[in-house]
C-alpha cells in the first residue's frame, strides 16, 4: 500500500483506529502533588492501596474536563465553512453540556439548543456541538457559557441570528448549599433575526418537539 504523506497522523503501528490520550508529564506531577497534598488535608492518607494512583487520575481528569482552554473555536468553524444558498433556520438541538461550576468546580450537565439562520455560507454540522465543547470544557458559569457560544458562531459565520438555549442541572446547588435536587437552570441568548418574537418562537417550538 502507497504511504500517502498528506495524511499526518497515519501510524503504521496503529491497526485501523485508535484512540490516544496525551497528558503534558509535567503538568501531570505538578498537579498531582497538589492532589495529594489536598487529600492529606482531609484526612486521608494517600500511601494507602485505593488512593496510590488517585493524584495522578484527579489531574488528568482535570486537563480532560478543562482541555477547552487548548481549543480555539473560530478555527473549528472556519474549517468547515462552505458556501451555501440555504436561508431558512439550521437547528442543532439536545447537544450535551458537561462543565464545571466556577464557584465551586462541581459539574453541571445538560443539554444545549442551537439555531442559525445562514448568510452565504453553512458550517459542518458537528462544528456546532464542537464548539459547545470547547466553551463548556472550561470553568464556567452557565450564563456566560450561553453568551459566549452565541457570540463566536456570530462573529465566525456573520448569520443573519443566532439562538442558543441551555438547560442544566448543577450539583453545587443539589448536593451541596440548598440541595435542590429537581432544579433546571435555563439561559438563553440570541442576536439578529432571532430577537424578533416570531423567528424567537419558531426556534423554541422547534427545539420543544419531538421527532416521532
Amino acid at each position: 500500500m502507497d504511504h500517502d504523506e498528506n495524511i499526518p497522523d497515519r501510524d503504521a503501528g496503529i491497526n485501523g483506529y485508535q484512540k490516544i490520550d496525551r497528558y503534558n508529564p509535567e503538568l501531570i506531577n505538578s498537579l498531582s502533588g497538589h492532589y495529594k497534598e489536598v487529600l492529606q488535608l482531609i484526612g486521608e492518607t494517600p500511601e494507602r492501596e485505593g488512593l496510590l494512583k488517585t493524584p495522578e487520575r484527579m489531574a488528568k481528569a482535570m486537563l480532560y474536563l478543562t482541555h477547552g482552554y487548548d481549543l480555539n473555536a473560530k478555527e473549528i468553524l472556519t474549517s468547515a465553512m462552505f458556501k451555501e444558498e440555504y436561508s431558512q433556520m439550521v437547528v442543532v438541538k439536545d447537544i450535551e453540556v458537561y462543565s464545571m461550576c466556577e464557584h465551586h468546580m462541581l459539574p453541571f450537565f445538560g443539554k444545549a439548543h442551537i439555531a442559525y439562520i445562514p448568510n452565504g455560507y453553512v458550517v459542518g454540522l458537528s462544528k456546532i456541538p464542537r464548539i459547545v465543547d470547547v466553551f463548556s470544557r472550561r470553568l464556567q458559569v452557565q450564563e456566560r457559557l450561553t453568551n459566549e457560544i452565541r457570540d463566536c458562531i456570530q462573529e465566525t459565520l456573520q448569520p443573519i441570528g443566532v439562538g442558543v438555549v441551555i438547560e442544566c442541572r448543577h450539583l453545587c446547588m443539589s448536593m451541596r448549599g440548598v440541595q435542590k435536587q429537581n432544579s433546571v437552570t435555563t439561559t438563553s441568548a440570541f442576536t439578529g433575526e432571532f430577537l424578533k418574537e416570531k423567528t424567537r418562537t419558531e426556534f423554541l417550538n422547534l427545539i420543544s418537539s419531538k421527532l416521532s
